[in-house]
Parts: C-alpha cells; structure tokens; sequence
C-alpha cells in the first residue's frame, strides 16, 4: 500500500501556496489599474464657445498631460458628429510632457448645440471632452448700402 499522508500535506502546501500566489497578482493588478486610468490628465473637459455665427469654423485646443511614468499612445480621438474635427499628433506622449488636441466646429445650424469627442487611449481607456455653445443665424443677403461711403467716394482731396 502507498502511503498517503505526506501527498496530502504537500498537496495542502502547493494549493496554499497558489492562493497566495494568486492573490498577490490580483492585489497587484488592482493597484495599477487606478493608476493607469489617471495617467492622461486633460486641463479642461469643457469649453463652451458661447455665441458663434453660423457658417463659420470655431477651434479649441485641449491641453492632454502624461502624469504616468511610461509613454502615453492616443489610439483615437473621434467625435460624435461630422460638423466637430478632432486633431492630434499620434506619436507617444512622454512621462510628464503635454500634447494638444484640436477641435474644430462648423455649425449649420442655429441655436445652442453639445458636442462630445471621445479619446481612446493606452488601448482601452478613455475620457471624454465637450464643446458646446450657441450660433446665431446670420442675416440673408448683403448689408444695406451706406450713404456714408458713397459720399467719400465723391469727394475729391
């Protein structure tokens, strides 16, 4: 007969121990996901371009920073509709350094409007930025004539 005492310790000792194991790389993981999440800081979320007229493209340059200790890789940055361009320099951020995202608006429409832009970042991550505002309609036509103007253009010097 085998005897079966001492594999039963040791089997106790090797699962004991894969527990451990196991929930030191869990601790471990729990740890820097916090972390990596804060690793893009953007100085401002919003920007509100308050009264814009129609027809005519408005920009805001988002201030990124890389607060992590390794590069920082924007994968994307879209937005949530055709009228709002996002531009950004695809190379890595460094650890501590600033990049700019730029985005453009060309509203066709009058009246208040919201617009979101997504960043993809570090694979999987992401925040979210807002611009927002409100276009006035400018007036149809060409502006009246004035008289002032033609009187000048009368005068001789």
């Amino acid at each position: 007969m085998l005897n079966l005492e001492p594999l039963k310790g040791n089997m106790r000792k090797l699962i004991l121990l894969l527990v451990i194991s196991a929930s030191c790389l869990l601790a471990g993981a729990q740890s820097v996901a916090p972390g990596a999440a804060e690793q893009l800081q953007v100085k401002e979320t919003e920007h509100d371009f308050k009264m814009i007229p129609q027809g005519r493209p408005v920009f805001y340059q988002f201030v990124v920073t890389n607060t992590g200790t390794s590069p920082l890789k924007l994968d994307d940055v879209h937005a949530s509709c055709g009228c709002t361009t996002p531009e950004w320099n695809h190379d890595a951020i460094a650890p501590g350094a600033s990049s700019q995202i730029k985005v453009g608006f060309n509203a066709a429409a009058a009246g208040p409007f919201e617009k979101y832009i997504t960043i993809t970042y570090n694979g999987t991550q992401s925040k979210q930025l807002k611009i927002s505002g409100n276009v006035w309609k400018a007036p149809e036509g060409s502006a009246p004539a004035n008289a002032s103007v033609d009187l000048l253009k009368k005068q001789t010097f």
